[in-house]
């Protein structure tokens, strides 16, 4: 999988690629050169008292190294160029494969690992790539031209090469398969850490609620003892790495001047050629230590790699239809015009054992508003997502305007729907981007007609973040991540404004009055009447009141319809309906 993912997202980089690769070979080559004119300058120079050799090797030296240091900088700077580049487009891989899943990819794997995978795991790729671009292109030719020219210096003492370097690659591989699972624990505990975390940042105020900081405290502790000791064991490993590389380059030194100290005593060998040889042993040894911490590195990355590589061939199970078809316009008509139909549909979490829905069947003419109410478990959330396909129906169909939302393109279900989740969410940014969220060309007065329709303008109005010269009023006020310096009711007004701003023929109201005070829930549903007039409204709620006047009401129990019409006929034939309005009645009338 990491060659696969090398390979596919570095094409782009080809000719930087292509640049390192010729530059490395520069600065190798001019590397194994020095050593060979350092053996001249010694044998030819120093020995004879040749200062005029000194001088024009010496200059040789220097150009030499010039050329070696301007290679290598510049391989480098090639090198990061292509690392970075690969590592960007693989995470915008990631992030886009993810921004298609549906809920059930989510749920199966997790919001923290998700976002592990599309951060520390692409980043440890990615450094694989650094390293193989400035190592691996280097170590080969470093250590074959380094065999060839120790060979040539010394053919006598050759068999030391022999004898280290496999050493040390014995030694290389030991390493790599200890690595290898701790690597994959290492990468899963870094999930668990990232869970542990996310959940009691996004529930900090439950948390807080119900005095368990320290309870918190402990799992978050016990889940970073693991991550930290399955790190200490790596940490142990590289300790003993850096020793027990260099006895083996000491021993390779010292053996190269004992048996060397003898040939040159022996007439075999000049002390300059002796010289060159061991500096050529030694760039060998180097150089298979430097693909040591590339092979190091490799484990980690292949995990990463294997992860990343589960995201991006998990395929969206609500994917873009292959045949897509788009609603007939009326004549006369400027726009489809919004009506809404379930035939026959049922629905079930995946791995659940139980249907949340069974055979609903009902239809949302253009113009209408159609209210869910039933009991806390009854369906009424999972029924309404399943219109902007935020689930897929088990088995039926959904359709808008005749068509099933399985053959609508998604941005024709983005077009047609307004949509207020159950759970209200902003963005980070100010109050115009997350209203022009789902119709970013809205102007001012656009804005300012769906703020004054959802009860929030006057709030907006007065709101101001910053000091100084730094404030912000208004439209421009600033929002935090998840809306979270607005009180519940303001963030739930903002998102039904965000509906409203686009204009839509279908709007879904998921539970958006429920944390509104009864006097502002009158205002907004008068003034949502006038500005929805026209458009199919589909509104799930608790509360009877806001839904006495639409105009047919379903009522939903244990997944299924049983009880359909306006209020007055459900008070007559619903028993279910009759149960709930007179629990109201009875809780307001307690109040």
């Amino acid at each position: 999988m990491l060659w696969t993912l090398l390979t596919r997202y570095s094409r782009p980089y080809l000719g930087s690629i292509i640049a390192v690769v010729l530059l490395q070979f520069v600065a190798t080559m001019t590397t194994l050169y020095l050593p060979s004119l350092n053996a001249r300058i010694i044998d030819e120079g120093v020995a004879v008292g040749d200062t005029d050799f000194i001088w024009r090797t010496g200059g040789i030296m220097l150009v030499v190294a010039l050329m070696q240091l301007v290679s290598a900088i510049t391989a480098v700077w090639f090198a990061a160029r292509a690392a970075m580049g690969l590592g960007r487009d693989l995470r915008q891989a990631v992030y886009r494969r993810v921004d298609g899943f549906g809920t059930a990819e989510v749920n199966r794997f997790g919001a923290a690992t998700l976002i592990t995978r599309g951060t520390n795991d692409v980043q440890q790729v990615q450094m694989v790539m650094l390293m193989a671009l400035n190592f691996m292109v280097m170590v080969p030719i470093m250590s074959i031209g380094g065999i060839v020219m120790a060979v040539r210096e010394d053919p006598g003492l050759s068999w030391l090469v022999w004898v280290s370097v496999p050493v040390l690659l014995i030694f290389v591989a030991i390493l790599v398969a200890m690595l290898l699972p701790m690597f994959q624990r290492m990468q899963d505990n870094i999930d668990a850490v990232n869970g542990v975390l996310r959940e009691q940042i996004m529930g900090i105020r439950v948390v807080r609620a119900f005095v368990r900081e320290a309870h918190e405290t402990q799992r978050f502790t016990d889940a970073n003892a693991v991550l930290t000791d399955t790190s200490v064991r790596i940490g142990r490993i590289f300790v003993l790495m850096g020793p027990l590389i260099m006895i083996i380059l000491h021993g390779a030194t010292a053996a190269v001047l004992w048996f060397g100290g003898h040939r040159v005593s022996d007439g075999l060998v000049e002390v300059g050629a002796l010289t060159a040889f061991m500096q050529y042993l030694l760039q060998i040894l180097v150089a298979v230590m430097m693909g040591t911490f590339m092979f190091i590195m490799l484990p980690r990355a292949v995990v990463c790699a294997r992860r990343i590589g589960e995201v991006l061939q998990t395929q969206p199970s609500m994917s873009e239809p292959s045949n897509p078809r788009t609603p007939q316009v009326p004549a006369g008509a400027q726009r489809p015009a919004g009506t809404v139909e379930f035939r026959d549909v049922s629905f079930a979490f995946p791995g659940a054992d139980a249907a949340v829905l069974e055979n609903i069947s009902f239809t949302a003419p253009a113009g209408t508003t159609t209210a869910i109410i039933g009991s806390t478990g009854a369906g009424k959330t999972s029924l309404l997502g399943l219109v902007p396909r935020l689930h897929d129906v088990t088995a039926g169909e959904v359709l808008i305007d005749g068509v099933p939302v399985t053959e609508l393109p998604r941005t024709e279900i983005t077009a047609a729907l307004g949509y207020v989740p159950q759970k209200p969410y902003l963005f980070s940014g100010t109050v115009a981007d997350n209203l022009r969220f789902g119709a970013p060309d809205a102007d001012e007065a656009q804005l300012w007609s769906a703020l004054t329709t959802a009860q929030a303008a006057d709030f907006v109005r007065e709101r101001t973040t910053g000091d100084g010269d730094s404030a912000r009023h208004g439209l421009d006020s600033g929002i935090s991540q998840g809306g979270t310096n607005v009180s519940g009711g303001q963030r739930q007004r903002l998102c039904i404004a965000r509906a409203l701003v686009g204009q839509p023929r279908i709007y879904l109201f998921d539970d958006s009055f429920s944390a509104l005070d009864v006097t502002t829930d009158a205002k907004l549903r008068a003034a949502l009447g006038d500005y929805t007039d026209g458009a199919t409204v589909i509104m799930v709620a608790q509360r009877v009141s806001t839904i006495t006047d639409a105009d047919q009401i379903l009522v939903l129990d244990a997944g299924r319809i049983v009880g359909r019409g306006t209020h007055d006929e459900l008070m007559e034939t619903s028993e279910v309906y009759r149960e709930i309005v007179d629990s109201q009645i009875t809780a307001e009338e307690l109040a």
